[in-house]
């Protein structure tokens, strides 16, 4: 089958190659009918760009790099695919490296991404100070922003939720069913997402209680970790447990129920994220609803600005408004009763 080239998108449009070349660029304006003339005829021949020609007469690709940090997580899959769809509707492609929480691996995707001569970076960093340089060695070359995710002040412009305000959502609801006695279920380390809800958490127990601050168990953002965290906190015998992703609660409410915990009714459990398995679990989960159409669609407003040289010198840094999504797993009791997660004769001792 012959190419159809913009020479035959000309003829059959009237127009010239170079008003041709304008309006399916989108480089300069023209006339509405001159416009309509011209995608009609472009329509009918079944004429397809050259990208490889497009990408050396302009230097610019048309692609823009993702890392991020593990793609088992089911959250980060919903925000690559409001990323995808909005890149997709402005002409431009995505390549996605998933680094394994591995900062060392999170550097060498980055490297291969700027090797590909993508036109600009998304970073969901793994960690918020292991990936410090890496991130600003490729901010330095191209535009790029942080989702989800931080890597401090002044490497690049960033977008996220406000996770102090999600857990101030939980905290609240959880008090206004008489819950009193908190344990926090978090990730180790410092990705920005795992300190700051377990900040926020700290800080509004304490505002609370000050007496009686609540328990905290870190590991990963796993279910496995959730399971194992229960056994941690029997001692505690806490009411409510509030975990730093909807992995970890799906993870603890399955070795509560295994243990014969009535959840809610004994113990509340709560979430983050709002991942599709929270609302399937048993009982369906209360999380904090992160708004991922939102954070890509600001994330690719900053870029695009700055791919435009329109950025603002300073870097700047976008929280966005969570949502709380009460379910089964945190419903108000009839009644206060006292033990909670049994005990283990023979449990172990956790340093």
């Amino acid at each position: 089958m012959t190419e159809v080239t913009l020479r035959d998108v000309a003829r059959v449009s009237g127009c010239s190659v170079a008003t041709v070349s304008r309006v399916l660029a989108g480089t300069r304006p023209v006339g509405a009918e001159t416009a309509r003339r011209v995608r009609a005829a472009a329509e009918s021949l079944g004429y397809r760009p050259n990208q490889v020609a497009r990408a050396l007469r302009s230097r610019s690709t048309g692609t823009i790099g993702l890392v991020l940090p593990q793609i088992m997580n089911p959250f980060f899959p919903s925000l690559v695919r409001e990323v995808e769809h909005a890149l997709h509707a402005g002409g431009r492609g995505l390549l996605l490296a998933d680094c394994d929480d591995d900062p060392a691996t999170e550097a060498d995707r980055i490297t291969a991404l700027l090797d590909r001569q993508v036109d600009a970076l998304l970073v969901i960093p793994v960690d918020e100070k292991r990936s410090r340089d890496a991130v600003a060695l490729a901010a330095a070359r191209v535009p790029l922003v942080l989702l989800d995710r931080a890597c401090g002040p002044g490497i690049a412009d960033s977008v996220a939720v406000d996770n102090a305000a999600g857990m101030a959502l939980v905290l609240d609801h959880l008090a206004g069913t008489g819950r009193r006695r908190f344990c926090f279920l978090g990730a180790a380390g410092t990705a920005s997402t795992a300190v700051e809800r377990r900040i926020a958490y700290e800080t509004g127990v304490a505002a609370l209680d000050p007496s009686a601050p609540g328990r905290v168990e870190l590991g990963d953002f796993s279910v496995e970790w959730g399971r194992a965290a229960v056994d941690r906190i029997r001692p505690a015998r806490p009411d409510a447990v509030i975990c730093a992703n909807d992995l970890i609660a799906v993870g603890a409410v399955q070795r509560l129920r295994q243990l014969g915990v009535d959840v809610p009714g004994e113990v509340a459990v709560t979430g983050f994220d709002d991942i599709p398995m929270a609302s399937l679990a048993e009982p369906a989960l209360t999380t904090v609803r992160q708004p991922a159409a939102e954070v890509a669609a600001e994330a690719l407003r900053l870029l695009d600005q700055r791919l435009a040289g329109r950025g603002a010198e300073a870097h700047r840094s976008v929280r966005l408004a969570p949502e709380l999504v009460v379910r089964a797993s945190s419903s108000a009791r009839a009644a206060a009763p006292r033990a909670v997660i049994p005990s283990s004769r023979t449990s172990e001792e956790h340093q």
